[in-house]
């Protein structure tokens, strides 16, 4: 059976009895893998920097974002009897498959709260059916939490949920830890419906999957006992959805953008925490249609392995984009996104009508976040302009998913095999240097950064004598970069558009030391503008783009001494290759920057 035969494959994700079925779907083939005692699940033979125990945890925790929200919405299981042992035996320390004493930032810590929700959220499946022994000892298990120190970002929300659940669920809660948490997730918030993950620049996706997420629920769960608290979160909730729109095309992918990417169809499960905490951020009609084509669009993707289970990876199976924290489980946390299962039949998200994706205008400046945005006529291309974003500590690949100078939903971005030669490097969207012996930097932080409604200009040192200030500007499909340097040491510079999908006989178009220099493959080219470069292509090793194994990077090279030097080119990036040939054909060679803004 390949990927493309599974039962998930065929739903056709319209109504919300489909969304339960797909839960249903995508756990069914857990059950061969769960542990004699069912508290652990192995799925692999990979691991992460918190061993292989917690693995066996958290893959059995995960799928309780999809398992949680299913029973509180009365829906039906055959795994819910396996969801009890586990928790029973798991919780218990006399147990041999014990989950272990939690110490300071723990990674069962994160995967406590759809455990701790399910408690409160969903009593007749798993509450009720515990003995009151058996219910103090989940609580103590899971009480462990206030008790320790979570790492000071997203996790701050985690002792949140789990003393909600508690109170919910009638059981003793800590409320001067819950009340900690909050005003911490507090000190995160940027305005305009934005945070950062912690206090660095990181806004990614765990804004929306993360934080605004679970600060819905705790509005829905707390709305009366807090009700001012749960208000300001749903009105930043609905000014942030109109931002993050424009993350997503008319047809329901999402831009691939920082880190944690393996979760894949959780960059949906904002639109379901909407409806979760009856939030109308947009028509219901469109937060349904925005959440369902999210979905069918990854169920569309080869994602899952060839007996089921969701696999590491973005658009195909690829552990070289991970992080260190994915393990075989993982993936899972894409279960966020039925968290709308939750809610009734009759909840207007469910009622409505899906309305197709809303008429939004061709930019969008995201201040708060460091980016801006332009999206095609047709809205099946977003592409994003970026500068001064960091993730603050190095998962891996932390330059590829921050600081390339554009991010796409069609071309994806590609993360290095390593550091020497441009074929392992693969620097998509990069300007990359070196200053000997074929090893490259690139920009990773930035020393400052300016947005403007028509720019993003930042001031980036590879090396200490070595000063680059980038200017990017959108002229969709277009986009211009141009770059001051100050070197005091030889360089050699190799800029690099888009990497695109490598088709067999499809031949690039090279204008290699032409005046202007360019070259075009699919719908992938850079143009020369000013500075001396030669143009090339680069075909970089395979998997390491998110979104196709094999590639091809149109690229400038050159050589800069040291002084005071200007480099320009222009990126077109068009999902369609015959428009793109289209567009480079009829650019005439004189006045070529002023022709492309003129677009």
């Amino acid at each position: 059976m390949t990927g493309f035969d599974l039962p998930i494959v065929g739903n056709p994700l319209k109504t919300r009895a489909d969304v339960q079925e797909a839960v249903r779907q995508i756990c069914a083939p857990l059950r061969p893998h769960y542990s004699p005692g069912r508290a652990l699940v192995h799925l692999g033979d990979t691991t992460t920097n918190y061993g292989e125990h917690r693995c066996g945890m958290e893959a059995f925790a995960r799928p309780f974002w999809g398992l949680m929200p299913l029973a509180a919405g009365g829906g039906e299981s055959d795994v819910w009897e396996i969801c009890r042992d586990g928790l029973r035996n798991g919780t218990n320390p006399e147990h041999p498959e014990y989950w272990g004493d939690l110490v300071d930032v723990d990674q069962l810590a994160v995967e406590m709260p759809p455990m701790a929700l399910a408690l409160a959220l969903a009593p007749e499946q798993f509450w009720k059916p515990f003995s009151e022994a058996e219910r103090t000892q989940i609580v103590s298990w899971m009480d462990q939490i206030n008790h320790k120190k979570m790492s000071d970002n997203n996790w701050r929300a985690f002792p949140i949920l789990v003393n909600a659940s508690f109170k919910k669920a009638g059981m003793p809660y800590n409320a001067e830890v819950m009340e900690a948490g909050l005003q911490r997730l507090e000190d995160f918030y940027l305005g305009e419906g934005w945070y950062s993950d912690g206090t660095g620049a990181r806004m990614d996706y765990y804004i929306p999957f993360a934080i605004h997420f679970y600060s819905l629920i705790y509005a829905k769960m707390m709305g009366d006992e807090d009700p001012k608290r749960a208000a300001t979160f749903r009105e930043r909730a609905a000014v942030f959805a109109k931002d993050y729109l424009h993350w997503f095309t008319a047809d329901g992918a999402a831009l691939p953008f920082g880190r944690s990417l393996t979760y894949r169809f959780a960059q949906g499960a904002f639109w379901g925490a909407l409806a979760f905490a009856d939030v109308e951020a947009l028509p219901w009609g469109e937060v349904k249609g925005m959440y369902l084509r999210h979905l069918r669009h990854w169920f569309r993707q080869p994602i899952f392995t060839p007996d089921g289970l969701l696999s590491i990876g973005y658009d195909y199976p690829n552990l070289l984009m991970s992080e260190f924290y994915n393990g075989p489980g993982s993936p899972y946390w894409a279960m966020k996104a039925f968290l709308p299962l939750a809610v009734p039949a009759d909840h207007p998200f469910w009622a409505a009508e899906e309305l197709p994706f809303p008429t939004l205008g061709k930019t969008s400046v995201q201040k708060p976040a460091f980016l801006s945005f332009a999206r095609s006529e047709a809205g099946d291309h977003v592409m994003a302009l970026t500068s001064g974003q960091w993730c603050g500590l190095d998962f891996g690949h932390t330059a590829e998913k921050y600081s390339k100078f554009a991010y796409s939903t069609h071309f994806g971005f590609s993360v290095s095999r390593e550091a020497t030669g441009l074929v392992k490097g693969a620097y998509d969207s990069m300007l990359a240097l070196s200053d000997g012996e074929d090893h490259w930097r690139v920009r990773r932080r930035c020393e400052s950064v300016e947005i403007t409604d028509t720019a993003i200009i930042s001031i980036w040192k590879p090396w200490p004598d070595v000063e680059i200030e980038t200017r990017l500007e959108h002229h969709y499909p277009w986009h211009i970069r141009t770059h001051t340097i100050k070197t005091g040491r030889p360089l050699e510079t190799a800029e690099g558009a888009f990497a695109v999908k490598r088709e067999d006989g499809l031949l690039p178009v090279v204008n290699a030391s032409k005046n202007p220099a360019g070259a075009l493959y699919g719908g992938s080219g850079i143009l020369n503008i000013e500075g001396e470069r030669e143009a090339t292509i680069i075909e970089p090793m395979p998997n390491t783009n998110l979104m196709t194994p094999r590639t091809v990077i149109p690229t400038l090279t050159g050589r800069l001494e040291p002084g005071e030097h200007r480099l320009v080119c222009a990126v077109l990036g068009e999902p369609s290759g015959r428009q793109a040939e289209r567009l480079w054909q009829s650019l005439p060679c004189e006045n070529l920057l002023d022709e492309i803004r003129s677009l």
